[in-house]
């Protein structure tokens, strides 16, 4: 396989898989031994085993890290202060790509540069806790599964400790509250059953209520 056929085939695409260019008759072989010698060369870049983009200045869009995030573990999604942060909830920057997932927890390291993030965690959730997410256009033609603003904020108590005392809620520094739907969170709060995101969204509902007037509770 030459280079101009991966172009052809994965151009477009922020990421791809090596799957894709084994279809037809090719040598498996030859691929991976092609895409071994592409990565060292600076051409494509590896972010996982089989996952990869096209490195500048092959690549004609440059990978969203929610994108990437998706692609090392199917079946994720981005959430906690990553999440927040894209949101404007919080006005610090989120250097890694931080996501939830039903796997195992990992954290990969590939992304560690300027302009691709610097890495990529995810957390192990479990599956009665596992909602609360949405695809989003992040850039043209790159979707991506990320938590709800609500749900982000759940998430990031969940596996933050102590996060259900009341100076946790203000260490947060939300803002934007417009771009907080107060109602979903204290539903999702208690969906999950869960006393601590019970306690976590009462306290958050109290600390817009300071600045932002009354607000109808539903606990």
């Amino acid at each position: 396989m030459r280079f101009d056929d991966v172009l052809r085939l994965v151009g477009e695409q922020p990421c791809f898989e090596t799957g894709l260019l084994l279809a037809g008759e090719v040598d498996a072989n030859d691929v991976r031994r092609q895409l071994s010698r592409w990565a060292r060369a600076g051409k494509i870049r590896q972010w996982r085993k089989g996952l990869y983009s096209l490195a500048p200045p092959y690549n004609k869009v440059s990978p969203h890290p929610f994108v990437i995030a998706n692609a090392m573990i199917p079946g994720s999604y981005v959430s906690e202060a990553s999440a927040l942060a894209y949101y404007g909830l919080i006005p610090e920057y989120a250097a890694s790509t931080t996501s939830v997932t039903l796997a195992r927890p990992m954290r990969n390291d590939g992304g560690n540069d300027r302009g691709n993030g610097g890495g990529f965690i995810f957390h192990h959730l479990a599956p009665h806790l596992f909602f609360g997410y949405t695809s989003l256009e992040l850039v043209k033609g790159q979707l991506a599964y990320i938590a709800l603003p609500e749900k982000a904020i759940l998430d990031l108590a969940h596996l933050t400790p102590a996060s259900d005392q009341p100076e946790w809620a203000a260490q947060l520094r939300l803002q934007n509250w417009e771009h907080l739907d107060l109602k979903r969170l204290q539903s999702f709060a208690q969906r999950s059953g869960k006393p601590k995101w019970i306690r976590v969204a009462k306290q958050i509902v109290e600390l817009a209520c300071q600045g932002n007037g009354e607000y109808e509770e539903v606990f």
